[in-house]
């Protein structure tokens, strides 16, 4: 679960995260160990943080396979590059779970089936749709954690972001579509729906994932915490919406 930005502008997403946390108050502004003295909120934290921690080992075997559809050494070098740096990050958010206490693989296992159901599902044919999915689809998920990390305290909310940091992937992509399209125009119709099924299955996983923890669900809805009231959880899934279609314009689709 890569988080990535257009090259030239913040998304909308990542505007109202830099908003949230200039100054940042209750949970926000509590560092992990005052804050982690709630049991509701430190077990929704180790859910979200093996979540992640699972959406990245995932995305770098995704990545090592994609690089096998490569059309050219370089651009397979370049993948492979992205992948070590997808790693990296898997590496910090597994020893940040064992710091805190919690067993990484224990974190990770609840959301192993859904984040695997989402990717055999939206497995990609060829080069452009696995670029188009690195691009998009996990710029989903990218703009949902960062909305969830703008109410967390500081030293999980710093970790959440560093781990969410563009690997590269997005100007890559952006160029390597973009070109494609130029060179055959016909392919933009079929990436364009591909990326709105896209947008479709990542919006439906992230509910569902929500749906079946329950400390991570409360603590979005405010329960636990600084979390959404349900007006705001409809507002945050607007502004994601919003980020999707500035992204497909970057890559010259139509959303």
């Amino acid at each position: 679960m890569r988080f990535m930005e257009t090259p030239d502008n913040a998304t909308p997403a990542s505007e109202a995260t830099d908003a949230a946390t200039d100054a940042p108050t209750g949970i926000a502004a509590q560092d992990w160990a005052t804050a982690s003295a709630d049991e509701n909120y430190r077990a929704a934290v180790v859910d979200l943080l093996g979540a992640l921690a699972y959406g990245e080992l995932a995305a770098f075997e995704r990545l090592a396979e994609d690089a096998k559809l490569a059309p050219t050494l370089a651009d397979k070098a370049e993948l492979a590059k992205m992948a070590s740096a997808e790693f990296h990050h898997f590496e910090q958010l597994r020893d940040r779970l064992a710091a805190v206490g919690a067993e990484p693989t224990a974190a990770m296992d609840p959301f192993v089936g859904a984040l695997d159901g989402f990717h055999k599902q939206t497995a990609p044919s060829d080069w452009l749709e696995g670029l188009v999915k690195a691009y998009v689809g996990d710029s989903i998920a990218s703009d949902f954690y960062r909305e969830v990390a703008a109410r967390l305290d500081s030293d999980t909310r710093e970790l959440v972001l560093a781990v969410l940091d563009d690997t590269g992937h997005a100007s890559f992509a952006v160029e390597k579509v973009r070109a494609a399209i130029e060179a055959e125009p016909r392919v933009g119709g079929r990436l364009a729906l591909w990326a709105r099924r896209l947008m479709g299955e990542a919006l439906s996983q992230s509910q569902r994932v929500v749906a079946d923890r329950d400390a991570l669900s409360t603590m979005l809805v405010g329960g636990v915490a600084d979390g959404f009231d349900l007006a705001e959880v409809g507002r945050m899934f607007s502004r994601i919406t919003e980020a999707h279609t500035k992204r497909m314009a970057a890559l010259g689709l139509a959303a």
